[in-house]
């Protein structure tokens, strides 16, 4: 089944990732070692078919192989890094309302204590889950099918989510007023600002959480503190634009958020290893010789 699952990724993925017609599904097909890269997790869930990646963010890292799951529970700028290749999988953004609505119609929304979740778990995609989300890739196939059987089929894969081994940290994921809920609300709500000055008193107040008790929640779930949240964020945004455009380390130490170029520059060595304009170049390189490099066929 999980040949099943790379071979339909494998017909439909176009170049490394791509997104596709069905609703909130995107496939990543990989067949060479590649640099770890910095992306921004949204709440969704990695189905492994084939190699093996290892996300990092903050203190939390989790290996991911195939016939694995990770899910993501939160907004989280992490480091990717292929760990076996070539490597495929299908991912599937969560829907937080029809996760809701699925928990109204079993009658489940009580059934859990609204405690922290970490923002990535990890579990073993059992059979049943796995002919779902492999039915659901092959749905790009018919694609007069995708209209009226995907929804059902989406359905079908959150059920069983539920029912397995994720079911308690989607539960309380989809609580309106937890910890978890509070903690992802915050999330967004500095991605949406992080060019911005932010005080930790300012985000605890959003969170409607003490200072202390907001650290040490946001810590658990992403692995750092919500400055330091801010701080990738920052070092993210700034690394693709250095890499896809001609501003200056200057002009883009100033378009997300630093005042002075020099702390900019000082906590970019520290991320990147190297000062913004020789990561640039080397990210531009890397990418023509991307360019120019045979296709997967």
């Amino acid at each position: 089944m999980l040949d099943r699952l790379a071979a339909a990724i494998d017909r439909h993925c176009v170049g490394p990732a791509s997104d596709t017609v069905i609703p909130r599904l995107s496939l990543v097909a990989v067949d060479e070692p590649a640099e770890p890269v910095g992306q921004l997790y949204e709440p969704m869930i990695c189905f492994v078919a084939a190699g093996a990646k290892r996300t990092t963010a903050g203190d939390l890292s989790e290996v991911a192989q195939a016939g694995e799951m990770l899910l993501t529970t939160i907004d989280l700028p992490v480091t990717a890094a292929l760990e076996k290749v070539p490597y495929r999988s299908a991912v599937m953004r969560l829907d937080d309302r029809a996760v809701a609505d699925l928990l109204v119609e079993l009658d489940e929304t009580g059934q859990v204590t609204p405690a922290a979740v970490t923002g990535q778990v990890r579990a073993p995609i059992t059979p049943e889950l796995l002919d779902a989300v492999t039915r659901r890739v092959e749905l790009l196939d018919t694609p007069e099918d995708i209209r009226p059987l995907s929804p059902g089929i989406e359905s079908e894969i959150l059920y069983r989510l539920l029912r397995g081994s994720f079911g308690d940290v989607l539960r309380r994921w989809s609580l309106a007023d937890s910890t978890t809920s509070r903690v992802r609300q915050v999330a967004r709500w500095i991605c949406e600002r992080y060019a911005e000055p932010l005080s930790i008193d300012a985000i605890a107040a959003v969170a409607r959480m003490s200072p202390a008790s907001l650290h040490r929640h946001f810590k658990a779930t992403t692995g750092m503190s919500p400055l330091k949240y801010q701080k990738h964020l920052r070092m993210q945004e700034a690394r693709r634009l250095l890499a896809s455009g001609d501003a200056t380390a200057a002009q883009i130490a100033q378009a997300v958020g630093y005042v002075s170029a020099t702390q900019f520059s000082r906590e970019y060595r520290s991320t990147y290893g190297l000062p913004p304009g020789q990561d640039a170049a080397r990210l531009r390189a890397r990418l023509s010789r991307t360019r120019t490099a045979p296709g997967r066929s």
